[in-house]
């Protein structure tokens, strides 16, 4: 059947800001249902808190709100706009929740629109456990025993039922949130408590544990009509107890025979028709008993998800594309495949011959105490992809792709395998897996530990595990032999084809990664690449979605374009470096192809717009390293390379790709190296007579103590080429000091140590240079201080506190900076303004975090712009000129995710931790905010309680807040030192005790959930230290909180202020720029 006429605009809710459990899988997903339904002609109306995301800008909707994702505020959106319907399944958990709450609220109904895709009892189904199971069980398929519980009440008799251990799976949750494993009461009384308060309907799940059982997954299709196709089986590697998006896994699955698959692919089909789902794309998740071979049902997820990402790239069917397509009324046999030139319907099953391996990529060592231990409540930032024509290929292949400064099975415990102590830490974390794992398993194969012991420990099936022992042997023969082993071109070629890198063959015979690629460049072996088809090469494919082997046949196919650009991606998500500059590769890519040129995407992201097949000209899925980019470059012959989008592991090769003879497209290594190099950096900035905070550059720790007494403390340590404040920090004493370099010298030659600038004010500044012209794109006033990491610290524009001739010397200092450096392209500086004199802290010359938070406030694409000047157009002949003004404000706002983990605490510091940001948009900076703290899901009751406890510095400041909180109804409890200061004012504050003194004292108090917003400021690693469980507490109890007082001041303004809300689009507020 034709698609549907009897609806016009189709609202489209986005998953808001990324966070653990809920990714850029459904930027990927939610730009591609866009684009599929805008070419059906149907008018978008797009809602999504998310600035980062391309699904956000202005031309992929045909209205687009950035807006947080709050039943309140759609129904605002839906009054204004009258949508005929809405897609929620291309927004994860938050887009099925608001729905749900659109529901309960008898919005849908007053307002007469259909939920496509899906349909309200599908996702209760689903979503809710025990409807879940009950579906399952009249099906006549095995689900794990289970209870479902409401309080703790019932917990406790559950448990009396379901023996230790026992999985705790909150209802309408996602990444396991608010789950996991208790082995004894303790911990079970706290997986359930904080699950309680996580859950959307106060519903918990207590399921029998199936840990050590096999995992599975299906992708499923299906239409209105009933029709149904796998996309994809997946397996993980990780046994079950470990989350899915924490585990390794495997496509197609390997260890399932014909009859096996057979089952769980009608068992799948049969699951989504009873659950209800309308038409689409969904998941289901089953266990398997390895030793008879029993199967259970886990789960069902009624959307796209990060697995279907996962399937999409790894099949190259486009599954959020074909599922917003069935959502508007076609059938699968309607559609046609893109990738098959449209030679194949969409009802055609894809076929692969090749293996796909996911990886996760971990940042534990961003937090301080952290439990590393993997279990049911995902802890994974992002994930790489990798594929090969082999298992081995693909996993070593993966291991690369990590940036990690690994190259395939890199051993952990190196030249110990005598000593008992790591045999007994090598076990331990086969038992207990942390995020390496899979190293572990290897070094295991190196101590001679079989591998049926290992697979006792581990439970992974031991088919992945003899795989990785022949690669282990290998590595040992080729030890044992030395270099002579590459002599022989056979031999040589086979280790390729195993995946064995040129730099892990390098560090095994301890030679230099050069002298590896020279001699396989002397015996001419050099891959072969594949195309992504779905159809195991059964139709011809137009479509350069490629892959790397080492084979004979070649599809690769270059063109003869003189006109080709490299763009290298971003790789693995991390804390430091996300979807922002994926954001920008893709800009880089749509600007490029506008004028002529062919580009060619480098990336190993499977959750990303990027490496999506329709993106760029050519799309290689290889790891980001200086061996596949120079074989790509070898066949392809590009005019150049963009290193300046991809973060900084590709600014990090810029100089090695020079060495090679690769053309740097935009500023050049030597530039970049200018100001990534604190020394070179430093003699800048005296060269242009600028200030920057006093500081020293030292090498040792006597070198560190003795100008640590020049400059006095408090001190920032931080280092050269890196992202994130990887390894940077605040020190307030020489113990301090010496713990640092104990640390972080290892990982560095040099550190740059700088006076700390208490109570200045940090700004951020995002322009695009030519080497003659620089256009400020946006200048950003920070609400946190200077010392807490940029991309944690919320930002705004236009500025409120800074007079017009500061913000004139910004500009003037900025092209000062970009010209002296050489700046082609863009350019990110931080200052910090302290007494009206301005200090430059950094200069980035690449892409930024907050390039797509500029370009949407201004609507100019700064990517694209940044671009065009790469490939050397000038500013004037782009007409930017003038600075855009923008006459509303914009606030950014970094998502944290201490909630994610147990007993971190939630302070902010020089080292970023936030995994994403949200945007709010007002006629007024406190508007703007409001819409901030709306996007966080907190809720802050405008009568209540107040606990605050700030350090002596901020008591002077909070005075007048305490007066307006007061005067709005709310009441004010403060720690002594606080409350006496207070009452000094004739303020009524209530004195509690500290959390170090005698019950009941403020623990107690925000345990039992008495206070509604918490302000706690401190310094110092004591005071730290003592008042750590008080934010550690807010968090677990969902109590908002500020640990600055900027943010508090910010926070304050806006819930006491008696705006009424609006709602902008992006495209109305651009009309009146």
């Amino acid at each position: 059947m034709p698609k549907r006429t009897d609806i016009q605009s189709i609202m489209i809710l986005g998953a808001g800001p990324i966070t653990i459990g809920q990714a850029c899988e459904f930027d990927y997903s939610g730009t591609q249902a866009c684009k599929a339904l805008k070419e059906e002609g149907y008018k978008l109306i797009l809602v999504n808190s998310n600035p980062a995301t391309i699904m956000t800008d202005p031309d992929i909707a045909n209205t687009t709100y950035i807006e947080p994702i709050n039943w309140h505020i759609i129904t605002k959106i839906i009054k204004k706009e009258k949508p005929h319907a809405i897609l929620a399944t291309m927004g994860g958990q938050t887009a099925l929740n608001c729905v749900l709450d659109l529901h309960k609220n008898n919005i849908l109904k007053k307002f007469n629109i259909e939920i496509i895709g899906t349909s309200i009892s599908a996702i209760y189904n689903a979503e809710n456990r025990s409807y879940f199971t009950k579906i399952i069980k009249k099906l006549g398929f095995n689900i794990p025993y289970s209870f479902p519980i409401h309080n703790m009440d019932e917990a406790i008799n559950c448990i009396q039922k379901i023996k230790f251990p026992c999985i705790i799976r909150p209802s309408f949750t996602m990444g396991g949130s608010g789950g996991g494993i208790a082995y004894n009461i303790t911990e079970f009384k706290n997986i359930c408590d904080n699950g309680l308060n996580l859950s959307f309907n106060n519903e918990l799940i207590i399921d029998e544990s199936l840990i050590g059982w096999k995992e599975y997954e299906m992708e499923v299709v299906r239409d209105k009509n009933g029709n149904s196709i796998i996309i994809c089986s997946i397996e993980n590697i990780d046994p079950m107890g470990i989350h899915t998006g924490d585990s390794i896994t495997i496509a197609p699955a390997q260890t399932l025979s014909d009859k096996e698959y057979q089952i769980m692919r009608n068992a799948s089909i049969s699951i989504i028709k009873a659950v209800g789902l309308k038409s689409g794309g969904a998941n289901v998740q089953f266990a398997v008993n390895p030793v008879n071979g029993k199967l259970m049902v886990i789960e069902m997820n009624p959307r796209v998800s990060r697995s279907s990402a996962l399937a999409s790239k790894a099949t190259g069917f486009p599954i959020a594309k074909i599922s917003a397509k069935l959502s508007i009324g076609y059938t699968l046999d309607e559609l046609t495949n893109d990738i098959t030139n449209n030679y194949t319907s969409a009802a055609f099953e894809p076929s692969i011959d090749y293996i796909v391996t996911k990886i996760p990529k971990f940042n534990f060592e961003k937090f301080n105490y952290v439990n590393d231990r993997l279990t049911t409540k995902m802890k994974s930032v992002g994930e790489i992809m990798s594929i090969g024509r082999s298992f081995q290929e693909s996993i070593q292949k993966a291991l690369c792709s990590l940036e990690m400064g690994i190259y395939g099975f890199e051993p952990i415990i190196v030249n110990k395998i005598d000593d008992k102590d790591y045999y007994n830490i090598i076990i331990k974390e086969l038992k207990k897996p942390g995020s390496d794992r899979i190293r572990f398993i290897a070094d295991a194969m190196r101590i001679n530990m079989s591998i049926k012991e290992i697979y006792n420990y581990s439970k992974i099936d031991m088919w992945f595990l003899s795989q990785i022992e022949d690669i282990i042997i290998t590595e040992k023969k080729i030890k044992m032999l030395g270099i002579k082993y590459l002599n022989n071109k056979k031999y040589f070629f086979k280790l390729k084809q195993q995946g064995f890198s040129d730099i892990r063959l390098a560090n095994i015979l301890n030679v230099s990664e050069k002298e590896i690629r020279k001699l396989r460049y002397k015996y001419d072996i050099h891959p072969v690449y594949k195309k992504v088809d779905t159809c195991s090469a059964e139709f011809k494919t137009n479509t350069a979605y490629i892959y790397s082997t080492y084979g004979i046949e070649c599809e690769a196919n270059p063109t003869n374009n003189k006109k080709k650009i490299i763009i290298l991606g971003s790789g693995p998500n991390r804390i430091g470096q996300g979807i922002e500059f994926d954001y920008c590769c893709v800009h880089a890519s749509m600007i490029l192809r506008e004028n002529n040129f062919e580009t060619i995407m480098i990336n190993c992201n499977p959750e990303t717009v990027s490496t999506d097949y329709d993106i760029s000209s050519r799309l290689y899925f290889e790891p980001i390293t200086l061996e596949n980019i120079l074989e790509i470059i070898r066949i392809e012959k590009p005019l150049g390379v963009i290193v300046q989008y991809g973060g900084q592991n590709p600014l990090n090769l810029a100089k090695k790709l020079e060495q090679e003879g690769v053309n740097i497209i935009g500023t050049s290594p030597f530039s970049i190296d200018l100001a990534e190099n604190r020394k070179k950096f430093q003699n800048i900035v005296k060269l242009l007579n600028l200030k920057q905070p006093p500081n020293y550059i030292v090498k040792n720790l006597d070198e560190a103590f003795k100008k640590a007494h020049i400059l006095g403390y408090p001190l920032i340590a931080r280092p050269s080429y890196v992202l994130g404040g990887r390894y940077m920090e605040i020190v307030y004493n020489k113990d301090d000091l010496k713990n640092y370099f104990l640390l972080n010298m290892k990982h560095n030659t040099s550190i740059l140590l700088e006076k700390f600038l208490d109570n200045a004010i940090e700004i951020d500044v995002d322009a695009i240079c030519d080497r003659k012209d620089i256009f400020i794109g946006g200048i950003m006033e920070h609400i946190e201080q200077a010392g807490i990491h940029s991309g944690d610290s919320a930002c705004f524009i236009p500025t409120r506190n800074l007079k017009q001739k500061i913000l004139n010397e910004i500009k003037l200092q900025t092209k000062k900076l970009a010209i002296k450096i050489n700046i082609c392209g863009l350019i990110n500086i931080q200052f910090a303004i302290q007494d009206n004199i301005i200090y430059i802290i950094e200069v980035n010359p690449r892409a930024s975090r907050t390039i797509p938070f500029v370009s949407k406030v201004i609507n100019i694409p700064l990517a694209k712009i940044g671009t065009l000047v790469m490939i050397g157009k000038s500013l004037l002949s782009l007409n930017l000129k003038k600075e855009i003004y923008p006459s509303f404000s914009s606030v950014k706002e970094a998502i944290l995710p201490f909630d994610k983990f147990d007993n971190i605490d939630p302070i902010l510091g020089p080292e970023m931790r936030s995994t994403g940001e949200v945007m709010g948009i007002g006629y007024t900076f406190e508007e703007a905010f409001y819409k901030i703290i709306l996007s966080t899901k907190f809720y802050i009751k405008k009568k209540g309680i107040i606990l605050i406890s700030v350090k002596d510095k901020d008591k002077k400041l909070i005075i007048s807040l305490v007066k307006k909180l007061i005067f709005c109804g709310f009441i004010i409890e403060a720690t002594y030192g606080t409350a006496k200061f207070l009452q000094r004012f004739k303020l009524m504050v209530k004195i509690v005790n500290k959390a170090t003194e005698k019950q009941p004292n403020v623990l107690n108090f925000i345990k039992n959930k008495r206070y509604t917003y918490i302000i706690n400021t401190v310094e110092k690693k004591k005071s730290i230290n003592n008042s750590r469980l008080i934010r550690i507490l807010a968090l677990q109890n969902n109590i908002y909180y500020s640990t600055t007082i900027n943010g508090a001041i910010a926070t304050i303004i806006s819930i006491t202020n008696n705006f009424k809300i609006k709602v902008f689009s992006l495209q109305e507020l651009h009309k009146k720029l």
